[in-house]
């Protein structure tokens, strides 16, 4: 049933991306794209790449300080893990990257899966809040032309959903660490309706999960994530500034924190691996709204994505090779977890 899942999920995804870049590409002026590249500054993408190999190795130090209460891991063994989880998500249907971090970090680790995926959430929690942090100083420095006020409105909506979303996720945490047996009680008379294999699975999940789930709540421990975090992010957002004026586009940062935001909800729509067109129309319209010509917004879409795309896919293969690891075998691991 899980699998047939992930196949409805690979499909509604590849189709969502085919007609988005159907939209995309149709009625463009390929004269005018071609000269946007042709007026690339391309001295500027070295340090735009380099800030984004940065940002991953900084989500490796947050990582290795959210498992400290379980182990004093390696960044050499951090650093390989994460971007082996990032390759994957960029290949593999079903964003499995999350998975395959996990299982690559406890492989070299000796820890337990689960255990490790458990920080992985506390990890995209730290992700969420971030996230929340530039939409709020996004909404107050950003200033879109006149005729965009619909943008910056569903803008606000877009944060309202959000932080909805993560206030029902701490919400639900917080409860399951605190009342764990009561919670799954409920979880459990939630699935009724499923069958009954299935919730098992979830329920069994669950308790692998909270067996594995450990947070140091010392203030200082706190506030090494914290810095940490911010420092993810601003070195995440440098290369959208340094990619637009690669291509002589000046506007103030807070276009590239706007833009950002607009990536980051694009990541979480359905599409096909490496969030190939929801990605490129997240950053199309986002430019579009600065009354950036579509094509010139595309040739800064196509550079982004690239940045993050192809090194990271380079790098993540030539580390799963000296793990003495592979793409089929993990996920031959993932089945075998599912069953």
């Amino acid at each position: 049933m899980i699998s047939g899942m992930k196949d409805r999920k690979l499909w509604l995804g590849s189709a969502i991306s085919i007609v988005l870049l159907i939209f995309l590409f149709r009625k463009l002026d390929y004269g005018a794209l071609v000269s946007a590249f042709r007026r690339l500054d391309y001295r500027l993408l070295l340090p735009a790449l380099g800030s984004t190999m940065v940002s991953y190795w900084l989500r490796a130090v947050r990582w290795r300080l959210l498992l400290l209460p379980m182990k004093r891991t390696e960044l050499k063994n951090l650093f390989p893990a994460t971007i082996i989880g990032y390759m994957a998500n960029n290949l593999l249907p079903a964003r499995l990257g999350e998975f395959v971090r996990a299982y690559a970090l406890a492989k070299s680790e000796s820890l337990t899966t689960s255990g490790v995926f458990a920080s992985l959430v506390i990890d995209r929690l730290c992700d969420g809040f971030s996230v929340l942090l530039i939409l709020v100083i996004t909404l107050f420095t950003v200033h879109l032309p006149p005729g965009m006020e619909q943008v910056q409105r569903s803008l606000e909506l877009g944060g309202y959903a959000i932080f909805g979303v993560y206030a029902l996720v701490v919400s639900f945490l917080f409860a399951l660490k605190r009342w764990n047996r009561a919670t799954i009680r409920f979880v459990r008379l939630l699935l009724t309706p499923l069958p009954q294999r299935f919730a098992l699975k979830i329920v069994s999940l669950m308790d692998a999960f909270m067996g594995g789930l450990r947070l140091s709540l010392r203030p200082a421990a706190l506030g090494a994530v914290a810095l940490t975090s911010l420092a993810i992010w601003t070195t995440a957002i440098w290369p959208v500034d340094l990619t637009l004026r690669a291509f002589g586009i000046i506007l103030p940062v807070s276009a590239s924190l706007f833009i950002m935001i607009f990536l980051v909800f694009a990541v979480m729509v359905p599409a096909s691996p490496g969030y190939v067109g929801t990605y490129h129309a997240a950053c199309v319209y986002g430019l579009m709204a600065f009354n950036v010509g579509k094509e010139e917004a595309l040739s800064v879409a196509l550079v982004i994505h690239a940045l993050g795309f192809f090194p990271v896919i380079v790098l993540g293969l030539w580390y799963l090779g000296k793990a003495n690891l592979s793409l089929k075998s993990i996920q031959a691991e993932t089945e075998r977890g599912e069953r």
